[in-house]
């Protein structure tokens, strides 16, 4: 026998076994012997990675916290969603789609919206996806999450992680709904002003013109432009139009031209300072000392916290600053 059969043998041989394991245990919790069950989980899991075992440990856990989830079991399914992870980390697993959107995106799915297990889950997978701390995550991973919110209605947190996806569409699509719903109609210009100017501070040029363009074409209230009606959606029009031209003097006429509309939201002129040093090569001011939330987002959006652990903790609230 090859040494290529051997292996596919062994493989065969270690998938069944994986198999009649998971008959015994679906067994037990079908029963309703939870606890048991979850216990049994747990040792398998740390036999399985004492014999280096990767594969089927990962396996194993992800099937297990679906079959807890179906139960309505959050807590060992949430424990055994963790052990997905400690698989992934310690196997030093490469991020592939089919990782984040069949298993992490899923598992995150399946999880109590309001349990503190669920912001773990996404914190520490999100540090995996990028292979350590002080990363602000995987685009795909961030994009997956973002729907996922979008569809539970949470659209501040669904924002933010579609700030840090390349999902520009995606974002603008979620946007309209979240002002459709839930803003004043005389706010429609500032909830993607505020998108844009965040995407901007993220260097992410290019989200920020689809996230636009997408926007102030499918929003229902909102004419046909450019130009707009508001000002405020013409003020973003011409920054687009002045970061891809990157003159300084462009860009400071049209900030003092448009203070009334930029006045609107005291974090417009806060965004607009990163977005000067980001593409017009204004030096930095003195930095403010901002705390909590909004310490948090400044430092995640304007890269004074790209590289330690504030970029997580605004990752853990996943909530810009609301509009309304």
């Amino acid at each position: 026998m090859s040494e290529q059969e051997s292996l596919r043998c062994s493989s065969a041989r270690n998938r069944g076994g994986v198999q009649r394991v998971e008959g015994k245990l679906r067994a037990s919790v079908e029963k309703g012997d939870y606890y048991e069950a979850h216990q049994m989980y747990r040792t398998l899991f740390f036999r399985y990675m004492s014999q280096a075992k990767h594969a089927e440990a990962r396996e194993l856990m992800h099937n297990g916290a679906l079959l807890f989830f179906s139960y309505n079991q959050q807590n060992s399914a949430a424990d055994l969603s963790m052990l997905v992870l400690e698989v992934l980390e310690k196997s030093e697993t490469k991020v592939e789609d089919e990782i984040l959107g069949e298993c992490l995106a899923k598992l995150f799915s399946r999880m109590d919206q309001n349990s503190p297990e669920r912001v773990a889950f996404v914190s520490r997978a999100l540090k995996w996806s990028t292979g350590g701390p002080g990363k602000l995550g995987h685009p795909k991973l961030h994009q997956l999450l973002a729907v996922t919110l979008w569809k539970e209605q949470n659209y501040s947190e669904s924002r933010y992680h579609f700030l840090h996806s390349t999902d520009g569409e995606g974002c603008a699509q979620m946007l309209v709904e979240y002002s459709t719903s839930r803003g004043f109609r005389s706010e429609v210009d500032m909830f993607v002003a505020q998108a844009v100017l965040q995407f901007l501070c993220l260097k992410n040029k290019n989200g920020a013109s689809v996230v636009f363009s997408t926007y102030t074409e499918k929003h229902p209230s909102i004419e046909k432009g450019p130009p707009f009606v508001q000002p405020l959606l013409n003020f973003i029009w011409f920054l687009l139009l002045a970061v891809d031209g990157g003159k300084l003097t462009v860009f400071t006429v049209l900030c003092e031209q448009y203070q009334p509309s930029l006045k609107r939201d005291p974090m417009y002129n806060e965004y607009l300072d990163r977005i000067g040093q980001v593409f017009f090569g204004v030096p930095p001011k003195q930095s403010p000392s901002y705390g909590g939330l909004l310490g948090n987002l400044l430092n995640s959006l304007m890269g004074s916290g790209e590289e330690d652990d504030t970029a997580e903790e605004a990752q853990e609230d996943s909530s810009p600053i609301e509009l309304d």
